[in-house]
């Protein structure tokens, strides 16, 4: 089920609670003979990931932190999201040797270098930065994204709503 609006935490969220706790009077309940059982899952929207600024430009969302915007970046990119545990630079993965780093700081030809010194040789790592100085091809296993802009085109961003733009060739893709 997937709700969206006030009425979600008002009325949607006391419905399912009653029918899973056993407790609500509908009629299809007393038909199908339900005590109750089982469960859901309650989760909010996020808001969307860029926006538009006052000039017209896509910006990330100020209600954005690092670690939202990192996990964020992951799922666009096909990483799983776990930041490392000493290696800041390793936000996620998509195997145990594909590495994803997402930031917003300016990123020069140093820091690249110093993070790529620190990398195993059969290691891989997408950089996803808002600005940088060096070419990706420096590396040989190291990619060099800019963001937003990678972003831009895979879906619709600055709306809060369900009113996406499906085409037809979409809809026949999902069947």
């Amino acid at each position: 089920m997937v709700e969206l609006g006030d009425h979600c935490k008002t009325h949607c969220h006391k419905r399912l609670k009653k029918v899973v706790d056993g407790k609500d009077q509908l009629p299809l309940s007393e038909k199908l003979n339900w005590t109750g059982g089982s469960g859901f899952r309650y989760f909010n929207l996020a808001p969307s990931l860029l926006e538009k600024d006052f000039k017209g430009n896509w910006i990330f969302n100020k209600n954005y932190d690092a670690n939202m915007l990192s996990a964020a970046v992951c799922k666009h990119e096909g990483f799983i999201f776990r930041p490392h545990e000493t290696e800041y630079w390793k936000q996620g993965f998509s195997t145990e040797k594909d590495f994803i780093f997402v930031t917003t700081q300016f990123l020069t030809v140093e820091h690249i270098g110093q993070i790529h010194s620190r990398m195993k040789p059969d290691e891989s790592l997408l950089i996803c930065a808002k600005s940088f100085r060096a070419k990706a091809e420096d590396y040989s296993n190291i990619t060099i994204k800019k963001i937003p802009k990678m972003l831009l085109g895979r879906c619709e961003f600055g709306r809060e709503d369900y009113s996406l733009n499906i085409t037809e060739e979409q809809q026949e893709m999902d069947l």
